[in-house]
């Protein structure tokens, strides 16, 4: 059988794209298409991070037969260019493209997944535009909302899709905050819609899937784990405070932080032992200086994890900025959400009509 309609699912790091496009292949397979999924640039933004998670998670949920090297052939990271990938910009086109060609199979929908951010790759010309042209593909752009800019720079995107002579299917406004819901559905979908653009979904903010766990810090941020690493990995990271204050106000100030990461010197043993009588989901070390045993005794009695990291705190601060949460293939909850969101939040009939048109 013939795909009917790929479409390629993009937006910048964070956006929650593949939560997106987890959901909407699962609705899909729900109303009877066969549903595939290719992912053509892998980054790895973390020392620890595994490649193909979230080809994994997409084999497992819908359920795929390809491989992972087949469903996310190439793999890109800060330094992509310095192993003389540059070289062999013809090559790896090729690769990818002959993996797409076995990865649609006799699916009725393709769903692409895009990279860390529509630019990533530009350089050899794999980026987001030119994979929507290689693949004849439609555009489904996924943008996070905390403030008007991060509209701004939605409606430049489209702009530019549109300058491209993409086809823009519509734009997902995703991970919203509960007090931003009314003005995106007042406000920015008007303006939106008054520049020719589609809003096809509003998702409001769900902690179980928008916030990251320790071990996605864990594998982010690399180091020593001085706990036992089976306990406390699982726990949601809503906020992250650097315990640079002085032990007089350190206690008011993390009270008021829930389900956090406590980032602070080796040798703050007085911050780290003040912060695990507050709500702490993990403690961050850095400067490669070790803890009193006292921190890790304590630790150990509330099941809080304690990672020591050898490099400073801005450089720990640094790594982490773009980490959002992923969804492990044994995430049963977060796949069941991922579904809720787009059946709740999305017109999804519209993006079944486009596949059927």
């Amino acid at each position: 059988m013939i795909i009917l309609r790929s479409i390629f699912i993009g937006g910048d790091s964070g956006s929650g794209k593949t939560v997106v496009a987890l959901g909407l292949a699962l609705k899909l397979q729900h109303e009877g298409l066969k549903v595939g999924y290719f992912k053509p640039i892998d980054s790895d933004k973390g020392v620890r991070q595994q490649r193909g998670e979230d080809a994994a998670l997409f084999k497992r949920a819908l359920p795929l037969e390809d491989s992972l090297a087949v469903l996310s052939p190439f793999q890109t990271g800060p330094h992509y260019l310095s192993n003389g990938q540059w070289r062999e910009i013809e090559a790896t086109k090729e690769k990818i493209k002959t993996a797409w060609q076995t990865a649609k199979g006799n699916f009725d929908v393709l769903l692409i997944e895009g990279s860390l951010a529509p630019e990533t790759a530009a350089s050899i010309g794999i980026d987001a535009i030119n994979l929507v042209k290689l693949f004849n593909a439609a555009m489904l752009y996924v943008a996070s909302l905390e403030n008007d800019y991060d509209l701004d720079k939605t409606i430049f995107s489209n702009n530019h899709f549109r300058l491209e002579g993409l086809h823009v299917l519509g734009n997902i406004f995703n991970n919203v905050e509960r007090t931003l819901i009314d003005k995106a559905k007042g406000i920015y979908v008007s303006l939106m819609e008054g520049q020719g653009y589609n809003v096809l979904g509003i998702i409001p903010r769900n902690e179980e899937i928008a916030s990251p766990t320790v071990k996605q810090f864990y594998d982010t941020l690399g180091g020593e784990l001085l706990t036992n690493e089976g306990i406390g990995l699982e726990r949601v990271v809503e906020e992250v405070v650097v315990g640079s204050m002085t032990i007089e106000s350190a206690l008011s100030y993390l009270r008021r932080a829930p389900n956090k990461a406590v980032i602070t010197g080796g040798d703050r043993s007085d911050i780290a032992l003040t912060a695990l009588e507050t709500s702490t989901s993990v403690l961050i070390l850095t400067g490669g200086l070790y803890p009193d045993v006292g921190v890790l005794t304590r630790a150990a009695e509330k099941s809080v994890p304690v990672i020591l990291v050898h490099y400073d705190t801005f450089s720990a601060i640094e790594r982490l900025h773009e980490m959002s949460h992923r969804i492990h293939s044994g995430d049963t909850r977060g796949v069941r959400i991922a579904q809720d969101n787009i059946i709740n939040y999305c017109n999804w009939q519209a993006i079944l009509q486009y596949l059927s048109s």
